[in-house]
């Protein structure tokens, strides 16, 4: 995939630059702030943009409302935020669409999660840190969430990262045919449809918005 990263950490701009190439990805530009994110990705038209949340000229969400722009202008273009801290304001109208992701720079602990996570989201995937779903519910209160039991949350945010069903059983250790039981519920619950991976996503999403 083509790749532009954004991030005025030199440092760990350098190390996702170094991290992609490494992987067979071809970086197009990194840059340090978000003007220079926007003539980059004009530019060189790119699969994927990296982007931290927070960058120059202003140094508070000017990544996020540049996410938000570059989606109105390339709506294919897959969005990869990165941040320290959890920031819904200007992230909101973005979660749930196709080729989003949210996660939080702390919690990247495995290299091979996280190119996997930026290869699903520049395909039209999502990926989303488990806080970041957590956060979003905690923002609703008296929904059809609250009839969710623990572990049917837990699972719901496994397929609000992007997962598989193969893929959230191995992480939690339990069966597919468990997690597909779990799914089910979760989406009887919640009164939505069942139908293909990204759409389950984008509707959960989209209820968590609107809740």
């Amino acid at each position: 995939m083509r790749v532009v990263v954004a991030d005025d950490s030199v440092l760990f701009r350098e190390g996702l630059v170094r991290l992609l190439a490494e992987k067979g990805h071809e970086v197009l530009d990194a840059v340090g702030d978000a003007t220079a994110l926007q003539e980059a990705v004009e530019r060189n038209q790119p699969d994927l943009a990296v982007i931290d949340v927070r960058m120059p000229p202003a140094m508070e969400s000017d990544g996020a409302k540049s996410a938000a722009t570059l989606r109105a202008r390339h709506p294919e273009l897959g969005l990869l935020l990165l941040s320290q801290h959890i920031e819904l304001h200007h992230v909101l109208p973005l979660v749930g669409t196709p080729g989003f992701g949210y996660l939080l720079k702390d919690r990247v602990l495995n290299l091979a999660d996280f190119t996997a996570a930026a290869e699903r989201v520049a395909t039209g995937g999502s990926a989303l840190d488990p806080a970041v779903v957590q956060a979003l519910v905690l923002t609703r209160s008296g929904s059809a969430l609250d009839d969710l039991t623990e572990r049917e949350l837990d699972v719901l945010g496994q397929v609000a990262e992007g997962l598989s069903n193969t893929a959230i059983a191995e992480r939690l250790v339990v069966s597919e045919r468990t997690v597909e039981a779990h799914i089910r519920s979760v989406f009887t619950k919640l009164g939505l449809s069942d139908e293909g991976t990204n759409r389950r996503v984008l509707a959960v999403l989209r209820y968590l918005e609107a809740h």
